[in-house]
């Protein structure tokens, strides 16, 4: 059995991985818009479900500066589209009905796994549970 070597990803030369497959850590950061391309805010956290292994939230700030006065929405994966040559996010969804969304602040995370919490959140985006 031959095992080749896996390319330098660091090279200047080489592209990576992306954007089919990116590490979280780029993503951090990256602006969310609507399609009328409004600013929604910024993604400050990528959740995974710890038992599949799949990306479940985007945890998206809006509004605040600093980091003071911001509200956080946890957005449903499967909800958002990547823009990759923008290095953005688009969600379909006009501006009002997000900031209508269920956030919460820094200091009081929800349970993510509680299956109302679930129920609201998806329903909120119009996704069935």
């Amino acid at each position: 059995m031959e095992i080749t070597k896996a390319p330098n990803l660091t090279s200047k030369t080489e592209k990576g991985p992306g954007p089919e497959l990116m590490g979280a850590h780029t993503l951090i950061g990256d602006n969310v818009v609507n399609q009328a391309d409004e600013h929604l805010g910024s993604i400050k956290e990528i959740m995974l479900d710890m038992k599949t292994g799949h990306v479940t939230y985007a945890v998206v700030t809006h509004g605040g500066v600093l980091g003071i006065g911001e509200k956080l929405f946890a957005v449903p994966w499967s909800v958002l589209t990547l823009d990759a040559i923008n290095k953005r996010f688009v969600l379909n969804i006009e501006k009002e009905h997000f900031e209508n969304a269920p956030g919460f602040d820094n200091d009081h995370w929800p349970d993510m796994a509680n299956p109302r919490w679930v129920d609201t959140v998806h329903h909120h985006y119009g996704l069935n549970t």
